[in-house]
C-alpha cells in the first residue's frame, strides 16, 4: 500500500531536523517505556507464556491510540497494534519480542546473584527489544501526525522468539502481509546495522525405545534406549568433520533413564541443526536422521522423532539497511554516563581472560575499541554482509516483506549472549539508554521511509531480486503450533516413527 500523499514540509525537512523531533517524542515517552521494560524484566515469562508482558504492551499502545488485534495466528500472547495517519501512506511494521530464557534469573548487580534459583531471566534482552520497537511505533506515529505525513504504523507483539515459534507461525498465517517494510533491532554490545544473513534452523527430538532389564542380573535381556542416544551423538560428532564449515549442530539429552541399575527402556535427546538455507538444513538433517537409524539398528531399539521448531535464514535488504544506518547516525549513540561505565566495568571484570579481545576479532571491530567498556558511537557494519551464526524467526518475516535490523549497545563489550551478565545489563540503566536510542533510530527510519517512496520502491525491487520472485513458503507444517524445545515436554504428541 505504498505511494500515498505526503506533506511538502515533511518532504523538505532535513533528516537532522526529523531526528530532533523523533528524539523529543521518545524523550516524552521515556518514563512509560522505562516502566514497561522494567515490569517485563521483573516478571520474566518463557515463550508463549508472556501473558503479563503482552497485556502491558497492549495497554500502553491502546492509551496512545493504537487499535489492537489480540491472539493473532492462534497464539494467545501474539498481537498486532495499528495506527493510521492520513490515508494512502505506506505500511511500516515494527517487530517486538518479550520472552525470557530459562535458568537466567539475575539481579541488577554486576556479580552473580539469581533472584529466583533456576528461574527465568531476560538473558537476551527481550524486555528491551519489544519495548524499544514499541517506542519506535509510538514515536513514528506521533511525529507523522505532527508532520501531516501519511503512514500506517504497525507494531507486532511476537512471542517465543527463543523457541523459534512466534514470527514463524505469524508469517505462515499471513500476519505480515501488506507491509511495505519491517524494521527491528536487537540489544547488543555495538551500535551498528545488522546487514548480514543468519542460519536457517530445524529443532527436533529423537526418542529411542528399548527393553528394561536388571542392569546387573540380566543385562542381556535389555535393550538400552540410552545406548541408542549415545551412539547417535557419537555418529553426529563424527559427522562434524564432513559438514559444511558454516553448519552447526547441538544437542542435549533430556531423558537418559531412571537408575543405573535399570537398563533404560526410553531416552530422548533434543537437536538443533543450522545451515545457510532451508534446503541446506534439509540435507544436513537427513544425514542426522541416518545416524539415528544406524544407532537404533546397532542397539536393537526403535527410534521416533518430532519437529519442535524451524525457521528460515535471514534475507538482508540493503536499501532498508541504508535507511536504518542514516537514521541511527542522525540520532546518535546512547548517552551513557559515568555510572553506566562503572557498572559495565564491574561486569567486565567477571569475563574470562581474553573474552573482549576475542569478541572484537570475531566481529571485526576497530582496534581502538579494545579499551572501551561501552560502544559510544554509531558505525557502519564492521563486516558488511557477514553471516551471523545465530538463528531468528525474523528470517521468516524477511521472506515475506523487505526487512532490516540494527544492533544497539545495551551491554558491555564482550558480554556473552544468553548469560547472567546480559540479564543484569538488561535490567540496568545502561540497558534502558540503549533501548531508548534504538526506539529513536527505528522511529526515525520509519518516518524517513514513509516520506521517501523511491527508497521503498528500491527495497521492494531488491526483495524481489533476492527472493527470485518466489512467494514465501512457510517453514513449518500447514497446521498446528510448534512446541519449542527450551522447556522439556513430557507429552506423547507429535512423535513419528523414523522409518528405515
Amino acid at each position: 500500500m505504498s505511494g500515498g500523499p505526503t506533506d511538502r514540509g515533511a518532504e523538505a525537512a532535513p533528516l537532522a531536523d526529523l531526528a530532533v523531533l523523533i528524539r523529543a517524542r521518545v524523550a516524552a515517552l521515556a518514563a512509560e517505556l522505562g516502566a514497561l521494560a522494567d515490569a517485563i524484566w521483573e516478571r520474566p515469562e518463557l515463550g508463549c507464556e508472556e501473558h503479563a508482558a503482552s497485556a502491558a504492551q497492549r495497554a500502553l499502545l491502546e492509551r496512545h491510540g493504537f487499535a489492537i488485534e489480540a491472539g493473532v495466528a492462534g497464539l494467545e500472547t501474539a498481537f498486532v497494534a495499528r495506527r493510521s495517519i492520513g490515508t494512502g501512506g505506506p505500511s511500516i511494521g515494527l517487530l517486538g519480542e518479550f520472552d525470557a530464557l530459562p535458568e537466567l534469573s539475575q539481579d541488577r548487580v554486576p556479580y552473580r546473584k539469581p533472584l529466583v534459583e533456576h528461574g527465568p531471566g531476560h538473558g537476551c534482552g527481550h524486555n528491551l527489544l519489544g519495548t524499544g520497537a514499541l517506542g519506535a511505533a509510538l514515536a513514528a506515529a506521533a511525529a507523522a501526525e505532527e508532520l501531516g505525513l501519511a503512514i500506517e504504523v504497525a507494531y507486532f507483539g511476537c512471542p517465543a522468539e527463543e523457541d523459534i515459534i512466534g514470527k514463524v507461525v505469524m508469517a505462515r498465517e499471513g500476519v505480515f502481509d501488506g507491509l511495505d517494510a519491517a524494521l527491528s533491532w536487537h540489544p547488543g554490545a555495538f551500535n551498528i546495522p545488522w546487514e548480514g544473513s543468519s542460519l536457517a534452523l530445524d529443532a527436533f527430538s529423537f526418542r529411542f525405545s528399548g527393553e528394561a532389564a536388571h542392569a546387573s542380573v540380566s543385562p542381556h535381556d535389555g535393550r538400552s534406549a540410552l545406548d541408542g542416544v549415545e551412539l547417535l551423538n557419537v555418529g553426529v560428532n563424527f559427522l562434524r568433520e564432513h559438514m559444511p564449515p558454516d553448519a552447526r549442530i547441538h544437542y542435549v539429552i533430556r531423558r537418559g533413564g531412571a537408575s543405573p541399575n535399570i537398563v533404560p527402556d526410553e531416552a530422548t535427546v533434543d537437536y538443533r541443526v543450522r545451515e545457510r538455507t532451508r534446503d541446506d538444513v534439509a540435507r544436513l538433517r537427513a544425514r542426522v536422521f541416518d545416524c539415528a537409524r544406524g544407532a537404533a539398528l546397532m542397539t536393537g531399539t526403535t527410534v521416533s522423532w518430532r519437529l519442535n521448531a524451524t525457521c528460515a535464514d535471514l534475507l538482508p535488504n540493503d536499501a532498508i539497511g541504508a535507511a536504518l544506518l542514516a537514521a541511527f547516525e542522525a540520532v546518535g549513540p546512547p548517552p551513557f554516563d559515568e555510572e553506566d561505565r562503572a557498572f559495565a566495568r564491574a561486569i567486565r571484570e567477571t569475563f574470562p581472560a581474553g573474552r573482549v579481545e576475542a569478541t572484537l576479532r570475531a566481529v571485526g571491530a576497530p582496534e581502538d575499541l579494545r579499551d572501551a567498556v561501552l560502544h559510544e558511537r554509531v558505525e557502519a557494519p564492521f563486516r558488511p554482509g557477514e553471516l551471523s551464526y545465530g538463528s531468528t524467526d525474523v528470517g521468516d518475516v524477511s521472506w515475506c516483506v523487505p526487512t532490516s535490523q540494527l544492533w544497539a549497545a545495551t551491554m558491555p563489550i564482550g558480554t556473552a549472549a544468553h548469560s547472567w551478565q546480559l540479564t543484569a545489563a538488561s535490567g540496568a540503566a545502561l540497558g534502558r539508554r540503549g533501548m531508548l536510542t534504538a526506539a529513536a533510530a527505528l522511529g526515525l527510519a520509519a518516518v524517513e521511509l514513509a516520506r521517501a517512496p523511491e527508497r521503498l520502491a528500491a527495497a521492494g525491487e531488491e526483495f524481489r531480486r533476492r527472493t527470485g520472485g518466489r512467494c514465501y513458503e512457510p517453514s513449518i507444517p500447514a497446521e498446528g503450533i510448534p512446541r519449542g524445545d527450551l522447556v522439556p515436554s513430557t507429552d506423547d504428541e507429535g512423535w513419528q516413527p523414523l522409518s528405515a
